[in-house]
This record gives structure tokens, sequence and C-alpha cells, in this order.
């Protein structure tokens, strides 16, 4: 079952607002697959960040493994509480196969959501992207990305543009023909256009990186470098000012 009658906004207006737009992009929204983010609100704050910060820099694979397993220290078998992310011992946690850098992430995270720093799922859906995005990287180990990629799939945001993510910047290539990637200030620029729905907008970069594969997308060079600025050559004569 589609779970675009979930979100938090009129689709068929974004993609309309979108189209009208951005001649490129509504050709993007005819040929791809249509925008389902697949939306998952049973999981608080807390239990999706603790699976993010398990699923971080290794293969999903073997995330699903050790997350396992750290589930499987709880009393109830599923993510454990804040209250139990706390007690548990750094020993049983490294054997479960979490880094120490993660443990950390884990406990901050665990003690943030008892004070408060860390809303619970009603909160969180009052609250702004910007406050939620300020609140939740002061966690140890939550990044700015890891944050869009809440409040795009756990919430449902329409504005998100994740102006880091590599497969937002090569399907940006790919769609509109260029050769390089684009420095994520340049597509921050460039996005003003996709406002307020840069979420379905970046639904798209991500399909035309798909679609492209990565025998394409692979040949996108890295954004070309900045044109450094001539030096003005300074006279070792002093100005009639300064010599006097």
């Amino acid at each position: 079952m589609s779970t675009t009658t979930l979100l938090p906004f009129d689709l068929a207006a974004a993609v309309a607002h979108l189209s009208n737009r951005d001649a490129c992009l509504a050709r993007l929204i005819q040929e791809a697959v249509p925008f389902d983010p697949n939306i998952d609100h049973s999981q608080s704050p807390y239990q999706s960040l603790m699976e993010s910060i398990a699923y971080q820099s290794i293969s999903g694979k073997a995330a699903a493994t050790i997350f396992a397993r750290v589930k499987a220290l709880s009393a109830s078998g599923k993510i454990p509480t804040p209250q139990e992310m706390l007690k548990l011992k750094t020993p049983a946690l490294r054997k479960a196969g979490l880094s120490g850098a993660k443990i950390l992430a884990m406990k901050d995270l665990a003690q943030k959501t008892i004070d408060g720093v860390v809303p619970a799922h009603d909160e969180a859906m009052k609250l702004s992207d910007e406050e939620l995005v300020e609140r939740l990287v002061s966690v140890r180990g939550i990044g700015a990305w890891t944050v869009e990629m809440f409040l795009i799939f756990r919430l449902g945001r329409p504005d998100v543009l994740p102006i880091h993510d590599l497969g937002v910047q090569k399907g940006w290539s790919v769609a509109y023909g260029k050769k390089y990637m684009p420095r994520p200030k340049e597509l921050l620029a460039f996005g003003e256009r996709w406002r307020p729905y840069r979420t379905v907008a970046t639904w798209y970069m991500w399909r035309a990186f798909e679609k492209a594969g990565y025998a394409t997308t692979n040949k996108i060079r890295a954004p070309k470098p900045r044109r450094k600025r001539a030096k003005h050559k300074t006279s070792d004569r002093k100005s009639p000012k300064s010599a006097r």
C-alpha cells in the first residue's frame, strides 16, 4: 500500500508546482517512479536515530546483524529504551559489534532523549525543520545528513534539500547535463526554484542518479575548482599619507 496518503502536504500540488517551475524536472517526474518515501511513523525520533547510528559507515547487512544483537540486550528484545541504553555496559555493546564511537553516540542520544533535547514523535511533528536540525545535530555522531533523512523518511517534511548528498549531487548533474557535480552552495541556490517542495525534487534527483547507473555517474567529476582571484601587486613605495 502506498504511503503517500500519509504525507503532511498535497503531493499533487507539489508536482504541479515543480513541473511549472522546472521543465527538466517535469520530464523526470513523467518518466521516473512516482514520489513515495514510504514514511514510517511507527518509530520515535530516538528509535529512528538509534538505528541510523548503527547503520553508519558499514554495509546494510552487517549493520542489521549488529543492531539485532543490540536489540537482544534489551528486556523486550526491541530497541533498548534510553534508560536501558545508559545502563548497558560498554563490553556488552562492543561484543555486539558496535564501535567505541557508536557506543558513545548511542549513549549521548539516550541521555539527550531523557533530557528532552531529542523530542518525542508528537513534539517533533510540531517543531520546524530548523529547530529539529539544531536539536538533533547536538547529539554526538548525528550530522546534518542524518537529520535530513529523518525529516524526509520519518516526518515527511516537504522542503528538505540534502545539498551534501552524493546521489542528489550526481543526479542533478545527470538531469541537467553537467560534467561536474555542483558545489553544495551552488545546489542550494539552484534549489530555490523548487521551494517549498525541495523534498520531492530531491526524490527525483535520486531517481535520475539511479537511472543513469554507476557507469555514467562515475564519470561525473568533482566540482570545478574555484578560480583564484588575481593578486594585486603591492608597491614597495609608501603612499604619500603613510610617508608622513
